[in-house]
């Protein structure tokens, strides 16, 4: 059995119209073809020892004979036809009244029942066509029946109660065919209505097989007997259950406990050791409020240790930024106040003492200028953003701070993308990507080089690298680590921020191994534009 059953598509479209009125036309052509062979088989065994064809047996014989050889064509042609139409119905339901109608005159008359089944035929062409001709069909009848009265009144004997017999049968038609019209009427409004209904349902069971599928908490159902009968992928991968081809026991984990939650008939939590390293933490539902089916929640305590240690960072990272935020200015002061102290001259011990304090508030205010920073990450408003328009004013504005940017600084290739990027995070992100370049790179022209690269995966790779001597094969794993530097001066959260304002913008970030210097690239999906 699968873990999640797929339903049937909607109810509401033509295809099943086709099927139900398909399905009433076949009952219908059912009950002519069994009058019919009926009336042949009274016909063969009996002859003319029945009232049935007593006034006229030949006619009524030859009549009997054609009827049912129509209402095996219709049936043959129904069977095979792509699409019934209502002018075939017309054709079925005059053939029936015209058929019954001539054998009730060959069988002498009304007397002999047989407008019986002319009731019946309006009646069920009634249901048969929803309500739609209904009254015609009623109309044709009673014409049929007035026009066997008047002809035998004219050719044979005249009886004033046959016309009176007539005229109530001809009221019973068309009661006959107000009736089914409203029951026509009524039948297609509740079909509407169940299929508007059956819809609803199925996308409500759709969308939550979809839910408990993509759950990452397991869910089971367990029948009385303690067999399991449905589970989804997480309760699978956290049991150790393969795929299910029918009911099957519970693993040994829940055996053992179930009979004891069945006979507690309450909801009940526990801790469960699934493995020396994993528990699981099982949620049991009674059957009493499942209609005989019990529920079994299943979830892992280790993504549940991992969950609730995520809110205590969450946490922790919004009081480390208020802390920043506060320390600033007292950071500040203290820097002006080492300024005043160094603008006075005095000792050169005191002069030295100055710029020591000086030095180390400027390393203590970039740190929490980073800080700070890193708290932004989960603010990223990406935008489209134009690699060919925004490179040339961002180099600009670094060359303010660097003029060796205007010459070792080479942007490489004339390929033009576009893509989305939150713009303040991608200035923060290259401008710590090529200040780190330059601090390692040699002296020379063109010793740090920008490169935009279409991947094979559709997406494109932004690339910043040096002729530097790279970085270590020991020191690789960890220059994503934060606090972690190699530069007296730096903070060692640069390439760790850098990192994390790309995820905030569904890039990412990555040392690759090309040589020489170092190489990183920043792997974003955007749209190819061409070349300038």
């Amino acid at each position: 059995m699968s873990a999640i059953r797929q339903m049937p598509s909607g109810m509401d479209d033509p295809e099943s119209d086709f099927v139900s009125l398909r399905r009433s036309w076949h009952f219908f052509s059912i009950y002519r073809l069994a009058v019919a062979l009926l009336f042949l088989v009274t016909v063969l065994i009996f002859g003319d020892a029945l009232s049935l064809g007593a006034q006229d047996f030949h006619l009524f014989r030859v009549v009997v004979l054609v009827y049912f050889l129509l209402a095996v064509a219709f049936y043959v042609t129904l069977v095979k036809s792509s699409y019934p139409i209502d002018s075939q119905l017309s054709v079925h339901v005059t053939t029936d009244i015209v058929a019954l109608t001539l054998m009730m005159f060959a069988s002498g008359g009304q007397k002999s029942g047989i407008a019986i089944l002319l009731l019946v035929v309006v009646a069920g062409a009634g249901l048969v066509g929803q309500g739609r001709m209904t009254l015609f069909y009623a109309a044709l009848a009673s014409v049929a029946v007035l026009l066997e009265e008047s002809w035998r009144a004219l050719t044979l004997d005249f009886d004033p109660a046959d016309f009176v017999r007539a005229g109530i049968t001809s009221i019973a038609f068309f009661a006959a065919a107000i009736i089914a019209r409203l029951l026509a009427q009524r039948v297609v409004a509740n079909e509407l209505l169940a299929r508007e209904r059956g819809q609803q349902l199925d996308d409500q069971l759709r969308i939550s097989e979809r839910i408990i599928r993509d759950m990452e908490i397991g869910v089971l159902v367990v029948d009385a007997l303690g067999r399991t009968r449905l589970l989804n992928p997480s309760a699978q991968a956290l049991l150790g259950i393969r795929e299910m081809n029918g009911p099957q026991t519970l693993p040994a984990l829940l055996s053992e406990r179930y009979p004891l939650w069945q006979a507690r008939n309450d909801e009940v939590v526990e801790i469960l050791q699934s493995t020396a390293t994993r528990q699981l933490r099982v949620r049991y539902l009674p059957s009493a409020e499942l209609g005989g089916n019990t529920l079994i929640f299943i979830e892992d305590m280790e993504r549940v240790h991992f969950q609730a240690q995520q809110f205590k960072l969450a946490a922790l990272g919004r009081l480390t930024a208020n802390l920043a935020h506060e320390i600033r200015n007292p950071l500040a002061a203290i820097s002006h106040a080492s300024e005043l102290l160094a603008e006075e001259g005095g000792v050169p011990v005191q002069q030295r003492l100055a710029n020591i304090i000086q030095g180390n508030t400027q390393r203590l205010n970039r740190l929490v200028t980073e800080v700070l920073e890193l708290g932004r990450r989960d603010r990223a408003v990406p935008e489209s953003i134009r690699w060919r328009t925004f490179i040339p004013d961002f180099l600009e504005e670094m060359a303010l701070h660097d003029v060796s940017v205007k010459t070792r600084v080479h942007v490489i290739g004339n390929d033009d993308v576009e893509f989305q990027f939150d713009r303040s995070h991608l200035h923060r992100v290259l401008w710590n990507l090529i200040d780190n370049a330059l601090r390692y790179a040699g002296k020379e022209s063109a010793s740090v080089g920008i490169e935009v690269r279409a991947l094979a995966s559709g997406r494109i790779g932004l690339h910043v690298f040096d002729n530097g001597p790279g970085i270590d094969n020991s020191l690789r794993g960890l220059v994503f680590e934060p606090f972690f530097t190699t530069h007296g001066a730096g903070t060692g959260l640069g390439l760790y921020i850098a990192r994390e304002l790309c995820e905030a913008s569904g890039a990412h970030l990555e040392l690759t191994d090309e040589q020489p210097g170092a190489h990183f690239r920043i792997t974003i999906g955007g749209i190819h534009a061409g070349k300038n």
